[in-house]
């Protein structure tokens, strides 16, 4: 790990797109079907916005994603957030690092894993359990045949199980292609 200052927060970011994302206002029937706009949704994010420029594919990663990300069973989610975390700090996606940074903070009620994280990066050093979630989502977002039987062996030794680490895979999975997805559609932007 290098001694450079980083950009890490949990503040809300904004996001601004390199391309000009939908209007509302113009969209079309397959786009508003992909974005499931109703007068009760809040806003739907640039980010979102600038996806739906492709209907098809957003129609499938918003359910996809939700389904990763909030499923009932499987692992909780903080251990989510924190495969999310893992990734994004191996993408560099600052965006995504302060988003569930903060989910992480929210759903565990504690910072001090996150105060690490953004201190020592892919070396901090947390408690066993989310020390090994940390670890094996890292080695999946940096180089995937890098986690090995060992890493699941890892995991598997602070309890958690196969339904778990299937979770926990798809959650870092996604952040992989999500992270490298925002960092070419766009960058983050700070309220400052």
């Amino acid at each position: 790990m290098s001694d450079a200052v980083h950009d890490y927060t949990t503040e809300v970011l904004d996001w601004r797109p390199f391309v000009r994302p939908i209007d509302l206002e113009t969209a079309t029937p397959e786009q508003l079907e992909a974005l499931k706009i109703t007068p009760a949704n809040k806003k739907v994010s640039d980010y979102v916005l600038t996806l739906a420029h492709d209907p098809e594919s957003l129609l499938h990663r918003s359910p996809l994603f939700n389904g990763i990300m909030y499923g009932r069973d499987g692992l909780d989610r903080g251990g989510r957030e924190l495969g999310a975390i893992g990734s994004s700090i191996v993408n560099r996606c600052i965006y995504c690092i302060a988003v569930h940074a903060r989910h992480f903070n929210q759903a565990t009620k504690t910072t001090e894993i996150v105060e690490e994280i953004f201190a020592h990066e892919t070396e901090a050093k947390l408690p066993a359990r989310e020390q090994a979630i940390f670890d094996f989502s890292v080695k999946l977002s940096a180089f995937p045949p890098a986690a090995t039987a060992q890493d699941m062996g890892c995991l598997k030794a602070v309890g958690l199980d196969e339904t778990e680490i299937l979770d926990l895979i798809l959650s870092t999975a996604i952040f992989g292609w999500a992270n490298r997805l925002m960092h070419t559609l766009g960058e983050p932007i700070s309220h400052t």
